[in-house]
Protein backbone atom coordinates (compact mmCIF):
# COMPACT_ATOMS: atom_id res chain seq x y z
CA UNK A 1 0.00 0.00 0.00
CA UNK A 2 1.53 3.19 -1.25
CA UNK A 3 0.63 6.60 0.71
CA UNK A 4 1.52 10.39 -0.73
CA UNK A 5 2.01 11.35 2.76
CA UNK A 6 3.25 9.30 6.23
CA UNK A 7 1.58 11.20 9.28
CA UNK A 8 4.87 12.56 11.19
CA UNK A 9 6.80 10.74 8.73
CA UNK A 10 8.21 7.18 9.63
CA UNK A 11 10.97 5.86 11.28
CA UNK A 12 12.50 2.17 10.67
CA UNK A 13 13.32 -0.49 12.70
CA UNK A 14 17.09 -2.05 13.03
CA UNK A 15 15.04 -5.07 12.15
CA UNK A 16 13.46 -3.52 8.80
CA UNK A 17 10.22 -2.23 9.89
CA UNK A 18 8.74 0.89 8.97
CA UNK A 19 6.29 2.76 10.51
CA UNK A 20 4.43 5.74 10.36
CA UNK A 21 5.86 7.69 13.35
CA UNK A 22 1.83 8.76 14.05
CA UNK A 23 -0.49 5.60 14.40
CA UNK A 24 -3.78 5.13 15.73
CA UNK A 25 -4.84 3.77 19.08
CA UNK A 26 -8.15 1.57 18.68
CA UNK A 27 -8.68 1.60 22.58
CA UNK A 28 -11.48 3.84 22.22
CA UNK A 29 -13.39 2.32 19.43
CA UNK A 30 -14.86 -0.42 21.96
CA UNK A 31 -17.93 0.69 24.71
CA UNK A 32 -17.56 2.73 27.89
CA UNK A 33 -14.24 1.44 29.79
CA UNK A 34 -13.14 -0.47 27.13
CA UNK A 35 -16.04 -3.11 27.45
CA UNK A 36 -18.45 -3.90 25.18
CA UNK A 37 -19.26 -3.08 22.00
CA UNK A 38 -18.92 0.56 20.35
CA UNK A 39 -22.31 2.72 20.30
CA UNK A 40 -21.61 2.92 16.39
CA UNK A 41 -19.82 0.31 15.20
CA UNK A 42 -20.26 1.79 10.95
CA UNK A 43 -17.99 4.90 12.71
CA UNK A 44 -15.52 2.76 14.13
CA UNK A 45 -14.89 0.77 10.97
CA UNK A 46 -14.41 4.29 9.62
CA UNK A 47 -12.24 5.53 11.86
CA UNK A 48 -9.33 3.12 11.18
CA UNK A 49 -9.94 2.90 7.26
CA UNK A 50 -10.23 6.77 7.61
CA UNK A 51 -6.63 6.09 9.35
CA UNK A 52 -4.84 4.25 6.46
CA UNK A 53 -7.00 6.08 4.26
CA UNK A 54 -4.50 9.13 5.22
CA UNK A 55 -1.68 7.14 4.90
CA UNK A 56 -1.44 5.70 8.91
CA UNK A 57 0.09 2.30 8.70
CA UNK A 58 0.46 1.43 12.61
CA UNK A 59 -2.18 0.23 14.61
CA UNK A 60 -2.27 -0.62 18.12
CA UNK A 61 -4.68 -2.84 19.56
CA UNK A 62 -5.42 -5.99 22.15
CA UNK A 63 -7.67 -8.69 22.20
CA UNK A 64 -8.69 -7.37 25.83
CA UNK A 65 -9.84 -4.24 24.27
CA UNK A 66 -13.88 -5.09 24.41
CA UNK A 67 -12.82 -8.32 25.15
CA UNK A 68 -12.24 -9.08 21.53
CA UNK A 69 -14.80 -6.60 20.36
CA UNK A 70 -11.55 -4.05 19.16
CA UNK A 71 -9.58 -6.45 17.21
CA UNK A 72 -12.87 -8.22 15.24
CA UNK A 73 -13.45 -4.09 14.11
CA UNK A 74 -9.90 -3.88 13.15
CA UNK A 75 -10.63 -7.36 11.07
CA UNK A 76 -13.48 -6.26 9.37
CA UNK A 77 -11.83 -2.88 8.40
CA UNK A 78 -8.56 -3.20 7.72
CA UNK A 79 -8.12 -7.07 6.78
CA UNK A 80 -5.97 -8.35 4.97
CA UNK A 81 -3.62 -5.28 6.13
CA UNK A 82 -1.92 -4.90 3.00
CA UNK A 83 0.79 -2.67 4.07
CA UNK A 84 -0.09 -1.93 7.44
CA UNK A 85 1.52 -2.99 11.09
CA UNK A 86 -1.35 -3.94 13.27
CA UNK A 87 0.67 -3.99 17.14
CA UNK A 88 -1.24 -6.15 19.72
CA UNK A 89 -0.68 -6.74 23.70
CA UNK A 90 -0.53 -9.15 26.42
CA UNK A 91 -0.27 -10.11 29.52
CA UNK A 92 -3.61 -9.23 30.88
CA UNK A 93 -7.19 -10.33 30.27
CA UNK A 94 -10.42 -8.89 31.27
CA UNK A 95 -12.34 -10.11 34.34
CA UNK A 96 -16.45 -10.44 34.81
CA UNK A 97 -16.19 -7.19 35.94
CA UNK A 98 -14.05 -5.23 33.10
CA UNK A 99 -11.12 -5.72 35.47
CA UNK A 100 -7.67 -6.35 34.14
CA UNK A 101 -5.75 -8.61 35.65
CA UNK A 102 -2.54 -9.50 34.91
CA UNK A 103 -2.41 -13.11 32.76
CA UNK A 104 1.20 -13.77 32.20
CA UNK A 105 1.78 -17.44 32.73
CA UNK A 106 3.10 -19.14 29.90
CA UNK A 107 0.12 -21.04 29.25
CA UNK A 108 -1.62 -18.04 30.02
CA UNK A 109 0.53 -15.70 27.27
CA UNK A 110 -0.26 -19.00 24.21
CA UNK A 111 -3.40 -18.32 24.85
CA UNK A 112 -3.64 -14.96 24.45
CA UNK A 113 -1.82 -14.93 21.32
CA UNK A 114 -3.94 -17.82 19.85
CA UNK A 115 -7.00 -15.60 20.76
CA UNK A 116 -5.41 -12.21 19.08
CA UNK A 117 -4.70 -14.77 15.96
CA UNK A 118 -8.65 -15.29 15.68
CA UNK A 119 -9.82 -12.45 16.50
CA UNK A 120 -7.57 -10.39 14.06
CA UNK A 121 -7.62 -13.23 11.40
CA UNK A 122 -4.22 -14.25 10.44
CA UNK A 123 -1.86 -16.66 10.81
CA UNK A 124 1.06 -15.00 12.13
CA UNK A 125 0.82 -11.82 14.40
CA UNK A 126 2.79 -8.44 13.41
CA UNK A 127 4.07 -7.25 16.39
CA UNK A 128 2.91 -8.28 19.83
CA UNK A 129 4.47 -6.14 22.79
CA UNK A 130 4.24 -8.34 26.31
CA UNK A 131 2.71 -5.57 28.89
CA UNK A 132 3.83 -5.97 32.00
CA UNK A 133 4.12 -2.88 34.88
CA UNK A 134 1.37 -1.43 36.42
CA UNK A 135 2.32 0.22 39.83
CA UNK A 136 0.16 2.64 41.77
CA UNK A 137 -0.87 4.66 38.79
CA UNK A 138 -1.32 1.22 36.60
CA UNK A 139 0.82 2.97 33.66
CA UNK A 140 4.52 2.35 35.46
CA UNK A 141 7.08 0.27 35.04
CA UNK A 142 7.37 -2.33 37.82
CA UNK A 143 10.83 -3.40 38.28
CA UNK A 144 11.70 -7.39 38.11
CA UNK A 145 12.67 -10.39 35.72
CA UNK A 146 10.42 -10.85 32.39
CA UNK A 147 12.44 -14.53 31.68
CA UNK A 148 9.80 -16.37 31.94
CA UNK A 149 7.20 -14.39 30.06
CA UNK A 150 9.15 -13.13 27.18
CA UNK A 151 10.76 -16.15 27.02
CA UNK A 152 7.45 -18.37 26.11
CA UNK A 153 6.49 -15.52 23.29
CA UNK A 154 9.78 -15.88 21.94
CA UNK A 155 9.20 -19.48 21.77
CA UNK A 156 6.00 -18.46 19.63
CA UNK A 157 8.22 -16.16 17.22
CA UNK A 158 10.34 -19.43 16.63
CA UNK A 159 7.22 -21.18 15.90
CA UNK A 160 6.22 -18.10 13.25
CA UNK A 161 2.70 -17.50 15.09
CA UNK A 162 4.51 -14.26 16.13
CA UNK A 163 6.68 -12.12 13.59
CA UNK A 164 8.31 -9.39 16.34
CA UNK A 165 8.33 -8.35 19.39
CA UNK A 166 8.04 -5.28 21.79
CA UNK A 167 7.59 -4.52 25.33
CA UNK A 168 5.22 -2.30 27.24
CA UNK A 169 5.64 -0.72 30.73
CA UNK A 170 9.21 -1.74 31.31
CA UNK A 171 12.29 -0.09 32.25
CA UNK A 172 15.68 -0.21 30.76
CA UNK A 173 17.06 -2.89 32.78
CA UNK A 174 13.73 -5.29 31.51
CA UNK A 175 14.55 -3.47 27.73
CA UNK A 176 18.74 -4.98 28.07
CA UNK A 177 16.82 -8.52 29.51
CA UNK A 178 14.66 -9.23 26.77
CA UNK A 179 16.74 -8.41 24.23
CA UNK A 180 19.32 -10.99 25.32
CA UNK A 181 15.78 -13.56 24.58
CA UNK A 182 15.09 -11.84 21.36
CA UNK A 183 15.13 -9.00 19.31
CA UNK A 184 12.90 -6.09 20.59
CA UNK A 185 11.31 -4.28 17.46
CA UNK A 186 9.41 -1.52 19.92
CA UNK A 187 8.74 -0.29 23.76
CA UNK A 188 5.46 1.25 24.60
CA UNK A 189 5.69 3.60 27.58
CA UNK A 190 3.98 6.33 29.10
CA UNK A 191 5.55 9.30 28.12
CA UNK A 192 4.37 12.68 27.20
CA UNK A 193 5.68 16.83 27.50
CA UNK A 194 4.49 16.85 31.80
CA UNK A 195 6.29 12.79 32.35
CA UNK A 196 9.43 12.50 30.79
CA UNK A 197 10.71 10.05 33.01
CA UNK A 198 12.05 7.32 30.04
CA UNK A 199 14.36 10.51 28.25
CA UNK A 200 17.51 8.54 28.71
CA UNK A 201 15.71 5.05 27.35
CA UNK A 202 14.22 7.24 24.36
CA UNK A 203 17.61 8.33 23.26
CA UNK A 204 19.41 4.58 23.83
CA UNK A 205 16.63 2.68 21.88
CA UNK A 206 17.10 5.46 18.79
CA UNK A 207 21.16 4.27 19.23
CA UNK A 208 20.10 0.62 18.47
CA UNK A 209 17.22 1.57 16.04
CA UNK A 210 14.07 0.66 18.37
CA UNK A 211 10.65 2.34 18.40
CA UNK A 212 9.51 3.53 21.32
CA UNK A 213 5.61 4.39 20.86
CA UNK A 214 4.38 7.09 23.75
CA UNK A 215 1.04 6.36 24.96
CA UNK A 216 -1.52 8.80 26.97
CA UNK A 217 -0.43 12.16 25.43
CA UNK A 218 -2.50 13.68 27.97
CA UNK A 219 -2.11 11.44 30.57
CA UNK A 220 -0.63 12.43 34.17
CA UNK A 221 -1.24 16.26 34.09
CA UNK A 222 -1.55 18.46 37.10
CA UNK A 223 -3.87 21.32 36.44
CA UNK A 224 -1.22 24.12 36.27
CA UNK A 225 0.80 21.58 33.89
CA UNK A 226 -2.79 21.88 31.95
CA UNK A 227 -3.22 25.56 32.06
CA UNK A 228 0.12 26.12 30.74
CA UNK A 229 -0.16 23.44 28.00
CA UNK A 230 -3.82 25.25 27.27
CA UNK A 231 -1.69 28.82 26.92
CA UNK A 232 0.40 27.35 24.63
CA UNK A 233 -2.64 25.98 22.65
CA UNK A 234 -4.43 29.06 22.39
CA UNK A 235 -1.70 30.94 21.60
CA UNK A 236 -1.02 28.39 18.56
CA UNK A 237 -4.74 28.47 17.53
CA UNK A 238 -4.64 24.87 17.83
CA UNK A 239 -6.01 22.08 20.49
CA UNK A 240 -4.24 21.10 23.47
CA UNK A 241 -3.88 17.73 22.17
CA UNK A 242 -2.27 19.06 19.07
CA UNK A 243 0.71 20.50 20.67
CA UNK A 244 1.57 17.50 22.83
CA UNK A 245 1.53 15.09 19.67
CA UNK A 246 3.37 17.53 17.76
CA UNK A 247 5.64 17.62 20.74
CA UNK A 248 6.47 13.76 21.02
CA UNK A 249 6.68 13.87 17.81
CA UNK A 250 9.56 16.87 17.60
CA UNK A 251 11.51 15.07 20.44
CA UNK A 252 13.41 11.91 19.10
CA UNK A 253 13.04 10.27 15.29
CA UNK A 254 12.12 6.80 16.94
CA UNK A 255 9.48 8.00 19.03
CA UNK A 256 5.79 6.78 17.61
CA UNK A 257 2.57 8.22 18.83
CA UNK A 258 -1.00 6.38 18.99
CA UNK A 259 -4.06 8.67 19.94
CA UNK A 260 -7.15 7.17 20.12
CA UNK A 261 -10.39 8.75 19.04
CA UNK A 262 -13.72 6.77 17.61
CA UNK A 263 -14.48 9.62 15.65
CA UNK A 264 -12.90 10.34 12.19
CA UNK A 265 -13.17 13.72 12.40
CA UNK A 266 -11.29 13.40 15.82
CA UNK A 267 -8.91 11.22 13.82
CA UNK A 268 -8.26 13.99 11.04
CA UNK A 269 -7.69 16.65 13.98
CA UNK A 270 -4.89 14.19 15.56
CA UNK A 271 -3.84 13.95 11.94
CA UNK A 272 -2.98 17.64 11.44
CA UNK A 273 -0.85 17.47 14.52
CA UNK A 274 2.12 16.27 12.56
CA UNK A 275 1.94 19.61 10.40
CA UNK A 276 1.83 21.51 13.83
CA UNK A 277 5.50 23.40 13.84
CA UNK A 278 6.16 24.36 17.09
CA UNK A 279 8.02 27.85 17.51
CA UNK A 280 11.21 28.05 19.91
CA UNK A 281 8.89 30.49 22.24
CA UNK A 282 5.80 27.78 22.50
CA UNK A 283 8.43 24.96 23.10
CA UNK A 284 10.14 26.93 26.02
CA UNK A 285 6.79 27.53 27.59
CA UNK A 286 6.71 23.83 27.68
CA UNK A 287 9.53 23.31 29.49
CA UNK A 288 8.25 23.78 33.03
CA UNK A 289 5.11 21.20 32.27
CA UNK A 290 7.98 18.39 33.08
CA UNK A 291 7.07 16.76 36.42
Amino acid sequence: MTHERTPGGTFTTSEGITFTREGLGAMQLAGPRVWGPPADRDEAVRVLRAAVGAGVNHVDTADFYGPHVVNEIVREALAPYDGVHVVTKVGSVRDENGGWPHARSPEQLRAQVESNLRTLGVEALDVVNLRLGGGPDGHSPVPGSLAEPFGALAELREQGKIQHLGLSVVDAAQVAEAQTIAPVVMVQNWYNVAHRGDEALIAALDAQGVAYTAFWPLGGFSPLQSGALDAVAARLGTSPKAVAIAWLLRRSPNVLVIPGTSKVAHLRENLAAADLELPDDALAALEPVAA
